[in-house]
């Protein structure tokens, strides 16, 4: 059978499934389904399937793509129907479809975040992030595959903006999900490298939906 899509969200107390786990899990609920997955062949075989965008621990997602194939033909409307019945609370089957188009022309990602302050006041530090993102350039620390390098996150940032409720600021942007790939905890720790004084005593973040270079939604 020709290469499926599952669309799935990850929320609730899900989050803190690490994403080999997540394999395991999505992988068990197709055998459940009665879905038979295509395995690879050689002296390990494993099955085919792969998620686009590995989601970190603590992070949801309403936008996560899986490619798989199956061995038997199926209709997609029925592979959803199966699925939904068998994943585990906080991982839900979105859709399934067919698709043409490769993973590397997913580009932008929109994303919501909450940063949390026990202490200081969200209308206080609200302006105060508003101008440190407004900077042309934010160089942060971060680790690469060959150690600790200089990094200038700024260019990977579409659009953020900021607002204030009760103690906590609320975020919203549009980042680059590829070449490069910012993670959204890197907003965060770059305010804990070079602003502390307003860097937030908790931050969560959520995947919304994931676009093309020309900002169409990707599926």
């Amino acid at each position: 059978m020709d290469k499926l899509r599952l669309l799935f969200s990850k929320t609730g107390r899900a989050v803190y499934i690490s994403h080999l786990d997540l394999m395991r899990t999505l992988t068990r609920a197709f055998k459940r389904a009665d879905c038979n997955l295509k395995y690879s062949e050689g002296f390990n075989p494993h099955p085919n399937i792969s998620i686009a965008m590995p989601l970190s621990v603590g992070a949801e997602s309403v936008c996560e793509i899986l490619d798989f194939k199956l061995l038997d033909d199926m209709e997609p409307e029925e592979i959803l129907k199966r699925l939904k019945t068998q994943l585990p609370e906080g991982i839900s089957a979105l859709e399934v479809y067919q698709s043409d188009r490769k993973v590397r022309e997913l580009k932008w990602l929109k994303i919501e975040g909450v940063f949390e302050y026990d202490e200081r006041s969200s209308e206080e530090m609200l302006p105060k992030l508003c101008e440190f993102f407004a900077k042309d350039s934010i160089v942060i620390q971060k680790k690469t595959k060959r150690g600790i390098g200089e990094s200038d996150i700024k260019p990977a940032i579409k659009d953020i903006a900021f607002s204030a409720c009760d103690n906590i600021v609320c975020m919203n942007a549009t980042i680059s999900a590829q070449e490069p790939t910012l993670n959204p905890e890197l907003l965060a720790d770059a305010l804990r490298q070079l602003m502390p004084e307003i860097a937030p005593d908790f931050a969560k973040f959520k995947r919304l939906e994931i676009f093309d270079e020309n900002m169409s939604v990707f599926r």
